[in-house]
């Protein structure tokens, strides 16, 4: 079947990088100059001293000034230029994998880590903050230090000993540094994902934390992980501190003490003093680079954390290659039996659970609170992906379709509805290009254009994330309204009515009946009575298992049956479906009354079935 693939293509970030070799060999390439021409100062302080103080040769004076300034002043635009080049590739490469790093997140939240999955693109800012930082530089600088100390040998042995000493125990330094910082830095940056975590996931819930006084609870849990991560950053930032004023002090000793044996070395006739002014400054551009790696160390570690993150989440999730557009779905529905296990749960929630549904069906889905009907829900669209079974859209397995290419015949209204940041029209129109014709006929459909009409700005009303400044009603009445936007083929819609007034679940009632009038196939999961009557079919769902499947009037008849027959043992009518009793009619069903019996699937109208005997509680 023609398909939504996933395309694994190995370390991406490191394809990424390997896009722009060519612009880092440039960068590499303005690098060498740059540290070539850092030898114009030391050698045009040489010249002065050897030359030009004992020739007396001002005009000798003047030109080795021009020349070293028209040097200095190349090397000034190449600075500028490779800045702007590590810049571009910086900006590149988030253009790159942006879109990438947050449809990874997207998938990591829809596995149930939401609260993990804003980490990506932080991560992503990380590295292109690195990579457009001059702490890059140092690593491009360092590699030249050979020159540096090749030069300072062929002004004498000795200048150049003292050098490579210098510089050894400087790089031993570094290699201390990144071992006595890289632990404490590691569980720091974990800490630090954790506790962002664990203040977004509770920040999403304020208004529940501060009405029931669990400020204190939840900022104490939160303060504790913080606190580790302040406290291992310390550390870290402890140790760097104590060997970066190491390396700062040796190599600003170590200029010193070049400086004093060019001294000596010139008192004994050995070199010249404009070769010791020169080897002292040439001390200290050598050493530069390598102090600048230290300094640069604990950012070089932050961005390989980084790295690890990003490259284990885009590995995790690949990137989804489009398969062939396939036809628009006329709306039948056949489910595989489902097993399914939501994403954290260590027990399946919907056991072979099948069925088939006709274009233009409405099947209701009843059952206890936490006997699966959300979780059939988000199977039946796809959020979920089922552990056995498949459900099938006109034949092609919902996992299988683009859902780019999908998402318009869809509707779903889950049951925390969540609008968005946007007008009201963007939120109906789920953020395409509104076409005002077709955001008020669903509007019209749900029962809600007058109600929108009475905002603020109407259709323009914007609203705050989450759909701030609605009540719950209205907020689900234009979730149902989005649901309903451009006839969509197929429509599931959980507790569509749980917010509702009597007005709200009239204009239910009237929606769903033009909706099968239309022949769109409409699942509604409710745990009140009053919106059965426009159903055609009627699933009972119990401890994640299907109790009955059919005609409703035949499950009514079927359960009313099975609720009189077991009416000497039965529950109380109160505990029906471990709730309340449905009504339809004059007809109470009571869920305890079916639980344990078998009743074959039925079908209406020559509609197909799966087959499947309904399983046992």
């Amino acid at each position: 079947m023609p398909a939504t693939s996933r395309r694994s293509t190995g370390n991406e970030l490191t394809q990424a990088l390997g896009r722009y070799r060519g612009a880092l060999r440039c960068v590499g390439l303005f690098s060498a100059i740059i540290n070539l021409l850092m030898l114009v100062p030391p050698l045009y302080m040489l010249q002065v001293y050897d030359r030009v103080l004992a020739s007396g040769n001002t005009t000798t004076l003047m030109m080795l000034t021009l020349m070293a300034l028209g040097l200095l002043a190349l090397m000034g635009a190449l600075e500028y230029v490779r800045s702007l080049a590590v810049i571009h590739i910086g900006e590149r490469f988030d253009q790159q994998l942006g879109q990438r790093a947050y449809t990874a997140a997207f998938e990591r939240g829809l596995s149930g880590q939401a609260a993990q999955a804003g980490q990506a693109t932080r991560d992503l800012d990380s590295l292109r903050q690195f990579i457009t930082g001059n702490a890059v530089f140092a690593f491009f600088d360092a590699p030249w230090f050979p020159l540096y100390l090749l030069v300072m040998f062929m002004f004498h042995p000795w200048i150049g000993c003292l050098a490579l000493v210098g510089a050894l125990l400087l790089v031993g330094l570094a290699w201390l540094n990144e071992r006595v910082s890289r632990a404490p830095l590691r569980e720091a940056g974990a800490l630090s994902v954790q506790a962002n975590a664990t203040a977004e996931a509770q920040l999403r819930h304020a208004d529940s934390i501060e009405s029931m006084g669990m400020l204190s609870a939840f900022a104490a849990r939160w303060g504790h992980l913080h606190a580790g991560f302040v406290t291992l950053q310390g550390i870290a930032s402890e140790r760097t501190a104590l060997i970066t004023a190491i390396s700062k002090s040796l190599r600003i000793a170590l200029q010193s003490l070049v400086l004093g044996l060019g001294a000596w070395l010139a008192i004994g006739g050995e070199i010249s003093p404009g070769t010791m002014i020169a080897g002292s400054i040439l001390m200290g551009r050598a050493l530069s680079p390598i102090d600048q790696v230290i300094n640069a160390w604990r950012q070089w570690s932050s961005t390989r954390l980084a790295y690890q993150r990003l490259q284990a989440l885009l590995a995790a999730y690949p990137a989804r290659e489009p398969g062939m557009t396939l036809p628009a779905p006329k709306g039948r529905v056949d489910v595989e039996p489902l097993s399914a296990m939501p994403p954290g749960a260590t027990a399946p929630t919907l056991v072979q659970v099948g069925f088939a549904l006709e274009p233009g069906s409405l099947m209701g889905v009843i059952g206890p609170s936490g006997s699966g009907k959300s979780t059939l829900a988000k199977l039946l669209v796809g959020v979920w992906k089922p552990r056995v079974g498949a459900v099938r859209l006109d034949g092609a397995d919902i996992q299988h379709w683009d859902k780019a290419q999908l998402g318009p015949h869809i509707g779903y209204l889950p049951q925390d509805v969540e609008l968005f940041a946007g007008s009201v029209a963007e939120n109906i129109a789920r953020f395409t290009a509104p076409e005002p014709e077709r955001v008020v006929e669903a509007a019209r459909i749900a029962g809600v254009h007058e109600l929108i009409l009475n905002l603020p700005q109407g259709y323009d009303t914007l609203l705050g994330e989450g759909g701030l400044g609605l009540s719950g009603g209205q907020r689900q009445r234009i979730g149902l309204a989005r649901a309903l936007y451009g006839t969509p083929a197929f429509i599931v819609l959980d507790e569509p009515n749980a917010n509702l007034d009597d007005s709200g679940e009239k204009a239910l009632l009237a929606a769903l009946t033009q909706l099968r009038e239309r022949g769109v196939t409409v699942v509604l999961i409710t745990h009140r009575p009053q919106v059965l009557k426009a159903t055609t079919h009627l699933l009972a769902l119990r401890s994640g298992r299907l109790q009955k499947f059919g005609p409703t009037s035949e499950v009514l008849s079927a359960m009313s049956a099975a609720r009189q027959a077991a009416a000497p043992t039965a529950a109380p009518l109160g505990n029906a479906y471990g709730q309340s009793a449905y009504t339809y009619g004059n007809v109470a069903i009571n869920g305890h009354a079916n639980h344990g019996q078998a009743h074959p699937e039925r079908t209406n109208k020559g509609q197909a079935n799966t087959g499947h005997e309904e399983q046992r509680a």
